[in-house]
C-alpha cells in the first residue's frame, strides 16, 4: 500500500492537494501579492502558475504519488458531473485560503485540464515508470 509522503498512513490523494502550492492564509503579504501578478483566467499566467508551483515544487512526490495524483485527476476530468468550481471555494474544515479572484475562475475545469496536460508533459517519465509496476505492490 502506498503511503503519504509524510505520514504513516495509506495515501488518498485528494484534488485540492493539487492547490495547497497557492494557499496564501497568513502569507498574503508576500505570496498573495506575488499571485496578484497574474491573471488565472489567461493561458500564459495559468502554464507559468502551474509549472512554478505545482510542477517545480513536488519533488516531495515520488513517481508512485505522481502517477496516483495524475489519474485521481484524470478520471474528475473523464466525469462530465464533476464540479471543478467546488474545488476552488473555501472548505469547511480545509485551512487553504485560495489567492482573491480564485474562487470565481472563468473556467476551472480548464485549469484543472491544463495541471493535467503539464504534468502528463513534465512527469512523463515517472508516469510511465509507474505504469509499468503493479499497484498492489506499493
Amino acid at each position: 500500500m502506498l503511503k503519504h509522503p509524510f505520514l504513516d498512513i495509506p495515501y488518498a490523494p485528494k484534488l485540492r492537494h493539487l492547490l495547497s502550492p497557492f494557499d496564501i492564509y497568513d502569507r498574503e503579504e508576500t505570496l498573495g501579492e506575488e499571485f496578484a501578478r497574474y491573471d488565472i483566467n489567461l493561458d500564459t499566467d495559468r502554464r507559468r502558475l502551474i509549472e512554478k508551483y505545482i510542477i517545480e515544487k513536488s519533488s516531495d512526490l515520488s513517481y508512485r504519488h505522481r502517477k496516483v495524483l495524475c489519474d485521481k485527476l484524470g478520471a474528475a476530468l473523464s466525469d462530465e458531473t464533476f464540479d471543478f468550481s467546488h474545488l476552488l471555494r473555501q472548505a469547511p474544515g480545509y485551512y487553504c485560503t485560495l489567492p482573491w479572484g480564485w474562487s470565481e475562475m472563468d473556467n476551472p475545469k480548464g485549469f484543472f485540464e491544463e495541471i493535467y496536460r503539464l504534468t502528463n508533459e513534465w512527469w512523463k517519465e515517472d508516469l510511465q515508470k509507474a505504469s509499468l509496476e503493479d499497484p498492489a505492490t506499493w
